[in-house]
């Protein structure tokens, strides 16, 4: 588990860390790293888009009550799944508590209740504060750990897995050979927002503005930091010198190193607070 830091705690000040998430989920990790008195700079990596047709996602949600098993593998997946079943009109009560009535007809599929899986608590909050509930969270936040918690129970199951445009492919191949049924719909698609390209460069040129630290909270963010570097500058350039690049979890780890960049710190619990802890850790240390 990670240890609870001190909300008073000011052990990054004088530290300027650089935090890449797209710019409506950026403020939960700056929020966390000013109250450790770090200063903060917010260059978003990715930028969030609505998939370019909404028909498979539409057609799923329609037919959601024929599925046993819903997985939703971030936050974004959650909204923008929400976002659609309330402009579609396809609203449902995910309560499995929850008796059939025309107003507020239970989700059932083959006669039992629609259950959810989550990747992590941050999915798990928000799928919980549309009021739906939560039946799986793995204990580590990656697709693997998915996998693990679920191939026992869906053999003959139909599966619904939203998520974004690109994605890895473990959770819906390694279901499929434990017997599962898996449908995979596009939520969304992240993409480069070019507009940090020429702010990225001019704060890692810039003295004042250079940071000390910067985090990686997916492989999206790894894969968008290198492209708005530049194809000549994506191993290790000189611009990155003394840089601590920062990763919340093996899979985003991975692609650091695929990329030929080091993973300087790496967060023990893979949530935006285990993302934090290490950064204090590793200066502490």
């Amino acid at each position: 588990m990670t240890k609870k830091l001190n909300p008073e705690n000011t052990s990054l000040s004088g530290i300027r860390v650089l935090v890449g998430r797209a710019k409506h989920q950026a403020g939960a990790l700056s929020a966390e790293l000013r109250k450790r008195g770090a200063e903060v700079l917010e260059i978003p990596f990715i930028e969030i888009r609505k998939p370019k047709s909404f028909k498979p996602l539409d057609a799923a949600l329609k037919g959601l009550e024929t599925y046993d098993w819903l997985i939703l593998t971030s936050v974004n997946g959650v909204e923008a799944m929400w976002d659609r079943m309330e402009k579609t009109r396809e609203g449902h009560d995910f309560s499995p508590a929850v008796k059939r009535s025309k107003s507020k007809p239970a989700l059932a599929a083959g006669g039992a209740q629609l259950r959810i899986a989550a990747i992590g608590p941050a999915t798990k909050k928000a799928i919980e504060q549309r009021g739906m509930k939560v039946d799986v969270v793995p204990k580590e936040y990656v697709a693997e750990s998915v996998v693990k918690s679920l191939k026992k129970k869906v053999k003959g199951k139909r599966v619904l897995l939203v998520r974004a445009k690109v994605a890895r492919d473990v959770i819906p191949d390694e279901l499929r050979k434990a017997g599962a049924q898996v449908d995979v719909v596009e939520a969304y698609e992240t993409v480069v927002p070019q507009s940090s390209r020429a702010r990225l460069r001019a704060a890692l040129k810039n003295p004042k503005r250079r940071p000390h630290v910067v985090t990686f909270t997916s492989s999206s963010t790894v894969k968008n930091f290198a492209e708005l570097l530049g194809p000549a500058q994506r191993t290790r350039p000189a611009s990155l010198d003394g840089i601590r690049m920062a990763s919340i979890g093996p899979v985003t780890s991975a692609t650091l190193r695929e990329l030929g960049m080091p993973v300087d710190i790496a967060a023990k619990e893979f949530t935006i607070p285990g993302l934090v802890a290490a950064i204090v850790r590793s200066l502490e240390g």
